[in-house]
């Protein structure tokens, strides 16, 4: 039996077709997946919620993937986003890294390849989120006079 991966992930991909079909796999092995069609809706939906890892495709209309990976990382600089795309160029994949993104994956995608780049963000995403809550609670004990 395959191990559940408890993860919240938001996908991004202008083919609605796509994001059903990926996130019923990823829903069976336990994730909890969101979808966003557009760019746009993709930075509302992480403005208002927490994502262990964005699954990001570059070719949308209107707000591309590179334009909505900067707007994310300018308000959200720990998201852990995962450059997923079918028309990836050498160029773009190096200008999404320096955006920002943890890696860059080609469609069609193997599957297990992204479960596992998936993991890899929420596990940075725990350390991340231990690292504020000590340095939270570090500055709190520092202001108290006991």
């Amino acid at each position: 039996m395959e191990k559940q991966l408890k993860a919240k992930v938001l996908l991004v991909d202008d083919e609605e077709e796509f994001i059903n079909s990926l996130s019923q796999r990823l829903e069976v092995r336990g994730l909890k997946v969101t979808g966003a069609t557009r760019g746009e809706e993709a930075v509302q939906l992480v403005d208002g919620q927490e994502f262990d890892a964005i699954v990001l495709d570059l070719s949308m209309p209107g707000m591309d993937g590179l334009e909505t990976l900067k707007t994310i990382k300018e308000s959200h600089p720990d998201a852990e986003i995962i450059i997923l795309t079918g028309h990836g160029t050498i160029k773009s994949s190096i200008e999404a890294m320096k955006l920002g993104a943890e890696d860059f994956l080609e469609k069609p995608v193997d599957f297990k390849e992204l479960l596992g780049k998936i993991e890899e963000a929420r596990n940075k995403r725990i350390l991340i989120l231990q690292k504020q809550t000590k340095d939270e609670i570090q500055t709190i004990l520092k202001s108290k006079a006991w």
